[in-house]
């Protein structure tokens, strides 16, 4: 055998898919030296997941890719249901539309997982050196749990080998055709067999040590099997197989997102996608052994688009060409830990399983590891404090739990036959219901983190959580006074909304939440309310006074030989009209100064009508008194960590000292 080379980094990912890649992407706009291995010789080039919701966009925007994606995708607009009537012939029975209006600034789209994979590898390329490893195949795995605590130490040990090119190509079911059967909870999980035929081979192995370890490494995942973790929930007997066609058919809806139940038949889900492809989601009611298990000989393409012309009779569809095919049982599972001694983590598919039905595919996934990724780099960095790392399980478990819910409820409607409806009316309207119901969670907008260090909320983190303790340890930081109030629409623990501003300097209409870049940085935003009004811009410049003091906690949590906003990032949105108001007249501390780049013109906004775009009526849609303001304070995700008055400086303090590691002990 060839000798053990070892290495060591900060930060090692496992699964090189949506997940991991968000964790990495994170590594690289925080400067984490950061690995990422998978198994696979190549990225996906079609098929998996395909659909993209409002905050997976929004997450998107914020690491300046959204944009391609958009391009690129197909906009959904709208849904159509249908059910079959009282002599079994199926018929639209409602349209809804797909994305809930005014949630957010984007809305549902839909383009394959490879296309989403390459914005990623992109936007690694132009921030860090970071490459994913293919072919990679980790072997063993300890955690000295005698160094745990020591913050400088690599306590994750993993042995990897480096895969042929032929081990690291998954196998195809026997068809011409690409599919996705070997990432199907039907196909058995072909790790352990790898690791056998890679040691019989002279290939190179290699020692990792790591600070932290993430494992994306899906429904099948090895990092999960090694921590001893269990998976929890039902495997259900409800199968489904999907299909990209370019499809031959009469039926009318085929380029509108569909959900159809027929009378006894089975179900389906129709998905148009880019450059003409659909997405077919069908329920294979005749595959399965009554209740028994797999046969995964009997599924085929052929055998899927059969099921699907039969929910669809009368009407026709066949194709002449199919881009991708898989199968899968429904699995309705989360893990009972995301993470062990805060040391290794999972995040996506390796902790929880669902079916397609609520649209979230990789959005939870990513979204995941978008809450993940910045705690574990600000940690390593050492700007905050490790407790932080506690609240990924607190917040994403939670997440989960209620997802698999909702995936429940949906899966149940779903597969029932409507001809067991006592009631046909009742049956219609709870199919419509739930799918409305769906739409909200799906979007990702609803998501609300309970109490913690992270959030300043009422109540037990314990209760609003997933049962992990992260409250904060400071009396005085569980004494602050929630105000809410003072900024109604703006929702502790939920993310952020955006809505028009102008720049202050040039005029230029802008959404707000395209300056929120995903960099780790906490940002103050300070609704600076009336300018015009003497005492409230006394208040405002106030504010900056004891912000700009050396002794502030600005200063304390920023390394003296870096800039002022390194770390918390002032953005000012005042209410007084744009042309009695001058930039330079405000305080330096909200449009920092450069020695070579000059003022900063991109920190301060107005809630003033555009000359082109309207009125964006800011301070009305996040519930802000537009006469004295408040103080917003935002977390690196995005997400509202705590409400205040411009002279509730000392509460600022005590909130970030909870999170933050003073840098500068002035």
């Amino acid at each position: 055998m060839a000798p053990v080379e070892e290495s060591y980094c900060d930060l090692l990912i496992i699964g090189a898919g949506p997940a991991g890649l968000m964790i990495a992407t994170w590594a690289a706009r925080c400067g984490i030296h950061a690995r990422i291995i998978d198994k696979r010789g190549t990225k996906i080039f079609n098929g998996q997941a395909d659909g993209l919701q409002c905050r997976s966009l929004e997450i998107f925007d914020s690491f300046g890719f959204a944009d391609r994606v958009l391009k690129e995708a197909n906009h959904l607009l709208e849904i159509c249901i249908w059910n079959p009537d009282e002599t079994g012939r199926i018929g639209r029975t409602d349209r809804i539309p797909d994305t809930i209006p005014g949630i957010s600034r984007f809305r549902e789209v839909v383009l394959h997982q490879g296309r989403i994979e390459r914005f990623f590898l992109d936007s690694l390329k132009d921030y860090s050196s970071i490459e994913v490893e293919r072919g990679v195949l980790p072997d063993q795995m300890d955690l000295d749990l005698a160094h745990i605590e020591d913050q400088k130490a690599h306590p994750v040990t993993v042995q990897v080998r480096h895969l042929t090119e032929e081990e690291a190509t998954p196998a195809q079911k026997g068809s011409s055709l690409p599919d996705g059967m070997f990432r199907s909870n039907l196909a058995k999980d072909d790790t352990d067999d790898l690791i056998c035929k890679s040691r019989g081979k002279e290939g190179k192995t290699e020692t990792i040590r790591t600070k932290y370890l993430v494992g994306c490494d899906g429904a099948h995942s090895w990092t999960r099997r090694q921590l001893g973790l269990v998976m929890e929930g039902e495997q259900t007997d409800y199968l489904w197989g999907v299909m990209d066609i370019f499809p031959l058919t009469d039926f009318p809806d085929i380029r509108m997102r569909c959900a159809i139940r027929s009378e006894s038949s089975g179900s389906m889900m129709v998905i148009p996608r880019e450059n003409r492809l659909v997405r077919l989601y069908i329920q294979l009611i005749e595959v399965n052994n009554a209740g028994g298990s797999i046969d995964r000989s009997k599924i085929s393409p052929e055998i899927i688009i059969k099921a699907a012309q039969k929910i669809l009779s009368p009407y026709k569809i066949t194709y002449d060409y199919c881009d991708w095919w898989t199968a899968y049982q429904i699995g309705q599972r989360v893990s009972n830990q995301f993470s062990v001694k805060d040391r290794i983590f999972l995040a996506g598919d390796a902790v929880h399983t669902h079916s397609p039905k609520a649209g979230q595919g990789m959005n939870v996934s990513m979204q995941d590891a978008f809450n993940l990724g910045w705690k574990i780099a600000l940690v390593i960095k050492g700007l905050a404090k490790p407790l932080v790392l506690k609240t990924y399980q607190s917040e994403r478990r939670r997440v989960a739990q209620d997802l698999i819910a909702l995936d429940h409820q949906l899966s149940r409607i779903y597969s029932r036959k409507i001809i067991n409806d006592v009631n046909y009316k009742v049956g219609l309207s709870e199919f419509k219901e739930a799918i409305e119901k769906s739409k909200m969670f799906a979007s990702g907008i609803s998501v609300d983190y309970g109490a913690s260090i992270l959030t300043t909320k009422p109540g037990s983190s314990t209760e609003e959580g997933d049962g992990t303790d992260v409250g904060p340890k400071n009396i005085h930081t569980r004494m602050l006074i929630e105000k809410q109030n003072l900024a109604e629409n703006a929702k502790i623990g939920m993310r952020f909304p955006s809505f028009q501003v102008l720049n202050q300097s040039d005029a230029r209409p802008w959404q707000f939440c395209h300056f929120l870049k995903s960099d780790g940085r906490f940002r103050i935003i300070l609704f600076a309310g009336n300018l015009n009004n003497k005492n409230q811009w006394q208040r405002v410049q106030a504010l900056a006074e004891e912000l700009a003091n050396d002794y502030s906690f600005l200063h304390r949590f920023t390394a003296s030989a870096a800039s002022l906003d390194s770390v918390v990032e002032i953005l000012t949105i005042h209410s007084a009209p744009r042309i009695e108001v001058e930039l330079l007249d405000l305080h330096e501390i909200y449009h920092t100064y450069d020695e070579k780049r000059g003022w900063e013109y991109d920190k301060v906004f107005v809630d003033d009508e555009s000359y082109h775009e309207g009125h964006g009526h800011a301070y009305e849609h996040y519930g802000v008194d537009k006469e004295r303001g408040c103080v917003v304070i935002l977390r690196p995700d995005h997400h509202v960590g705590w409400i205040g008055e411009l002279e509730d400086v000392q509460d600022m303090d005590q909130y970030l000292s909870e999170i933050l590691i003073p840098q500068n002990h002035k």
